[in-house]
């Protein structure tokens, strides 16, 4: 007579441990029951899942890190590129990510690809080279604004290699070169500009003084004389010839 109840006993305590569900820090669970998703959340620690009644969906609240597969982009200015990039997401609302769309996972995935091609195709190469973190912001933007009723976060997005063809890496090599060489030029030709103004400036006070011509002209010999292998020419000054000739003739 006994044995009806402890079958029946054994049995609720095995459906009460099987309902036991034990959720993670990180991990929240979406309960629905009879078909109707509960209010809040459950997790983390120790819940119960009275199934067939219940049934839960675990949805972990880590930051993930999407790969976003190589997309070809034509940009503004007609150069057809390969660019891949990485997005940040994690997800706020539980609830949201399970009832407002299907997989969440592959909705934003999709929505990034579409949104790297898109935003990318509106800018120039130089630009897509040159100003990434302005780019990177802006598709962060993007798909947090579309992502939102999801429930989800887009906390970054980063592009990682922007595969450009042969010719126009060479293009571009050719560019740098010729950058470098208009620098250069720059660079000499206000070297010159400003040694032409010294050299004027030193021509004036040389030509106010004399005695200064005289000095300068000892410090170049001085400064030639060093050179073993150097021959200098030395002119005579006029008046010191004139004198010699004045006396010869008064002789």
């Amino acid at each position: 007579m006994l044995t009806l109840p402890i079958v029946v006993i054994t049995l609720v305590v095995l459906y009460l441990l099987n309902s036991i569900k034990i959720l993670k820090e990180y991990e929240r669970g979406v309960i629905f029951r009879l078909g109707r998703v509960l209010s809040k959340a459950k997790g983390p620690g120790l819940i119960l899942v009275f199934a067939p009644i219940d049934r839960m969906v675990r949805v972990s609240l880590r930051i993930i890190a999407m790969d976003i597969p190589a997309q070809d982009v034509i940009t503004k200015d007609n150069v057809s590129v390969k660019v891949n990039a990485v997005v940040y997401f994690r997800v706020l609302e539980p609830n949201k990510a399970i009832i407002e769309v299907q997989d969440y996972l592959f909705a934003t995935s999709q929505l990034a690809q579409t949104t790297l091609r898109a935003v990318l195709g509106e800018v120039e190469l130089d630009e897509l080279l040159s100003k990434r973190e302005k780019l990177n912001s802006q598709l962060q933007e993007i798909l947090d604004k579309h992502t939102d009723p999801w429930g989800i976060k887009v906390q970054l997005v980063e592009t990682k290699h922007v595969d450009l063809p042969d010719n126009m890496v060479r293009a571009i090599a050719r560019q740098a070169e010729a950058e470098r060489d208009r620098r250069a030029k720059v660079i000499h030709a206000e070297g010159e500009y400003q040694a032409a103004g010294k050299l004027t400036k030193a021509a004036d006070i040389i030509s106010a003084n004399p005695q200064a011509l005289q000095l300068r002209f000892l410090g170049t010999l001085t400064e030639i004389s060093a050179e073993k292998n150097s021959t200098i020419i030395f002119p005579l000054p006029l008046d010191l010839i004139k004198a010699f000739m004045e006396k010869k003739k008064s002789d």
